[in-house]
């Protein structure tokens, strides 16, 4: 590993969150001199998230795979129930992810063994210098920015990555255009254990208040919950003591997974949307939250932040081969039309399906209930609509489309 008093660099990576650590490891084993910048705070908020296939291929190319597997659950199968009370409603849908040659969409894993495995691998990765500090804004120059830290120091990179989350100050001093919302609505996130086997299914009920979602964990009798409701409501719920809101959730369960307990820590999360104009300014390029938020529906948001984090060290390598500027105006182009299109679109759906849910009008109510009967009655157009759920076909990423 470098030497800590090293500090200039190819890349400077601000964020030690998942996307932040990816980015960082990706770009170290490419060859290119990066530091990773941040505190390593602990993650434990109930969380898990789920690894769809080309994340998983992602994470194995870096080494980090094989760490986190034996704790990680399969999703092999996706159920989704219409549980708005619309006259529209569509029975359930069923998808399976050996229609379309793979074993599961993806692995559910809780996000602090996540971090913690990369956070391992990026302490013994060669060629990336970890520096354990706040950054405190970045200074673009003509060859470098200067990245200053809280404590005093700064770091030199001709590239900052910001993996910086939602409220990222590096984009917000960026001057990168921003549109931003809020939904009226909270999640609910903990783990539950439950009597009944989850066996690899996932199951996901539409609500009039937003999407209620159980995921599988390892061990066929726990699973991640993802409560998204009205903001009062989350509230509400969140005070109750750990029995009372097992009972609710299992009431909202329909008791499908039978008599439920409370398993791990409770996170409260508002919900809102960001999308930025272009991921890109002098000498930077924004990834993960940074760059796209939205709600926790389909399993999108830190896939979409690792298909960042994978397409930039793409971007970066095609930089160096070619012998050019990493931090510099072409390589920061190919980046940003390289994600425009995936980002823009995940974005737009995920916002377009919340919305519904919440609009409670017949000819909304109607439109969605069709669309999710043609995903389940249609084969080719279901198998589409798979494919790309788990990873798009165009652009996708080299590591991502690695073989296991």
């Amino acid at each position: 590993m470098a030497e800590e008093n090293e500090k200039h660099f190819a890349v400077a990576v601000v964020g030690a969150g998942a996307a932040g650590l990816a980015a960082a490891l990706a770009s170290a084993q490419a060859g290119i001199r990066t530091a990773l910048v941040g505190r390593h705070a602990p993650v434990a908020d109930g969380r898990t998230v789920a690894l769809l296939d080309g994340s998983v291929r992602f994470l194995d190319a870096l080494g980090a795979w094989p760490v986190i597997a034996p704790q990680a659950s399969p999703l092999c199968e996706l159920q989704i129930v219409d549980d708005t009370g619309s006259l529209f409603r569509p029975p359930p849908a069923r998808f399976r992810a050996a229609e379309i040659g793979l074993d599961a969409f993806g692995w559910n894993v809780e996000s602090a063994r996540l971090v913690e495995t990369l956070r391992a691998r990026a302490r013994a990765q060669e060629n990336l210098t970890l520096v354990e500090s706040d950054a405190a804004g970045a200074e673009p120059a003509e060859r470098f920015s200067r990245l200053g830290l809280v404590d005093g120091g700064h770091v030199l990179a001709e590239l900052i990555v910001g993996a910086d989350g939602a409220r990222s100050p590096l984009r917000a001093a960026s001057g990168v255009r921003v549109r931003d919302w809020a939904y009226p609505q909270a999640a609910i996130t903990t783990i539950l254990a439950h009597e009944r086997p989850h066996r690899d299914v996932s199951t996901e009920f539409h609500t009039r208040s937003g999407p209620f979602t159980l995921v599988p964990m390892a061990g066929g009798h726990r699973s991640s919950l993802v409560w998204v409701t009205g903001e009062g409501a989350a509230r509400r719920l969140a005070d109750l003591d750990d029995a009372a809101l097992s009972d609710a959730v299992e009431r909202q369960a329909r008791a499908m997974l039978g008599a439920m307990r409370i398993d791990g820590p409770r996170g409260l999360v508002p919900m809102r949307g960001l999308a930025v104009g272009r991921p890109v300014a002098p000498r930077l390029a924004l990834i993960g939250e940074a760059a796209h938020v939205f709600p926790p529906i389909g399993a999108q948001g830190l896939n979409l932040g690792l298909r960042d984090a994978a397409a930039l060290r793409d971007a970066l390598v095609r930089a160096a081969r070619d012998g050019r500027d990493p931090g510099g105006r072409g390589t920061l182009d190919a980046y940003a039309s390289g994600r425009r299109l995936d980002a823009a679109a995940r974005t737009a759906a995920v916002d377009l399906l919340n919305r519904s849910l919440l609009a409670d009008l017949l000819p909304v109510d109607a439109l969605r209930g069709l669309g999710l009967l043609a995903m389940a009655q249609i084969g080719p157009l279901r198998r589409i609509v798979m494919r790309e759920g788990v990873l798009p076909r165009l652009g996708a990423p080299e590591l991502m489309r690695a073989r296991r």
